[in-house]
């Protein structure tokens, strides 16, 4: 069955309050706006017919039990109105000036909205579009066990990824451990060979655990080599199916390619109102207030005695002047020097402290 959705508001006979008897199509998904001289039926049209109908059936959907706390709305005076969604009013006279109070926290949408993403959200890795999930060692092993009989994999632990340096030490320490084979850059290599790496150049070193056919019977031992690869990739394991692809497992909540983490999803997370959930550079009121050295010092040929911080000019305490000439002491910068002079050391010691 084939549902067709209207695409407008068709009010029919509208004659609430001041209306006369008016017809009017309203589409939707479009920002709609109201105009007219005072009394000409603005907010009869849209608080009184178009919000009040909407509320209306709304309640008439609940329970007889919920009916009986809300209360019998009355039907507006108006002959049909078809299309129509569920409705929301906002007051038109309430204002507030605090940039945390929005459209949705005032009708408490907000809070549906952040109980829906954490219940329906699937985390992405911003790096690599990668779904960030934790897995136990059942689940890995379940996944791989779906590949058919016979197929031949190695488990490998991730020591190094995308790091410089010729690791030395470490390749040391996983020979004194008693592995065996590496894999390097994507090439497999003895650990008794001498390994050599480039200082500058960024390597991926993996440590070969255990070389399984899958057959039957071979779920404990494959369970085994993974706890084994986990605990010596701090969580992270990759399988290499020969031949075919490479399956990445992460027991945090992380991405298995570059262990970039987030907790698991929860209502405060979507909170820009809390310190758990905003921004940690805006804090959730999506602008900054930064100082503009331009500003600040807008002749930098003067000297800090000639007044160059505009900002405390004039000034009728002497509390700053002083307080900058401890400073300037304290770090011997001289302030008969013009500030474009001045070391950047010491000009940012200036500024920020």
């Amino acid at each position: 069955m084939r549902v067709v959705t209207k695409k407008t508001i068709s009010i029919r006979g509208a004659r609430t309050h001041n209306l006369k008897n008016i017809d009017l199509d309203i589409p939707k998904d479009q920002l709609v706006v109201l105009t007219g001289l005072s009394g000409s039926g603005k907010s009869s049209l849209a608080f009184d017919t178009i919000y009040a109908e909407g509320q209306r059936r709304y309640v008439e959907s609940l329970s007889s039990y919920a009916r009986q706390f809300l209360g019998q709305m009355d039907k507006p005076d108006v002959d049909s109105i078809t299309g129509l969604s569920p409705s929301i009013s906002i007051d038109q006279k309430t204002t507030s000036n605090n940039p945390r109070s929005t459209v949705a926290t005032v009708t408490e949408i907000y809070d549906y909205l952040r109980l829906l993403f954490a219940r329906v959200g699937r985390p992405t890795c911003p790096k690599h579009g990668i779904e960030i999930t934790s897995q136990t060692i059942e689940q890995m092993v379940d996944r791989i066990l779906e590949y058919p009989e016979r197929t031949r994999l190695q488990v490998l632990a991730p020591v190094v990824s995308g790091r410089r340096g010729e690791h030395v030490k470490l390749i040391d320490e996983l020979k004194k451990e008693g592995y065996i084979r590496l894999r390097v850059d994507g090439e497999l290599v003895e650990i008794e060979e001498e390994i050599k790496l480039e200082k500058n150049k960024k390597h991926d070193i993996d440590v070969v655990i255990d070389r399984i056919v899958i057959k039957e019977g071979v779920a404990t031992r494959l369970s085994d080599s993974l706890e084994a690869a986990l605990k010596l990739g701090n969580g992270q394991a990759i399988v290499d199916l020969i031949g075919q692809e490479e399956l990445r497992f992460n027991e945090h909540h992380a991405c298995p390619m570059c262990g970039f983490s987030i907790s698991e999803l929860e209502p405060r997370l979507f909170s820009f109102n809390a310190p758990y959930g905003a921004c940690e550079k805006c804090d959730g009121l999506g602008h900054k207030l930064e100082v503009d050295v331009d500003l600040v010092i807008p002749d930098k040929s003067l000297s800090l005695n000639e007044g160059a911080i505009l900002a405390w000019q004039p000034t009728s305490s002497q509390y700053y002047p002083q307080l900058l000439a401890s400073v300037c002491k304290h770090y011997g910068i001289d302030m008969d020097t013009p500030v474009k002079d001045l070391p950047k050391a010491q000009f940012d010691k200036i500024l920020y402290g």
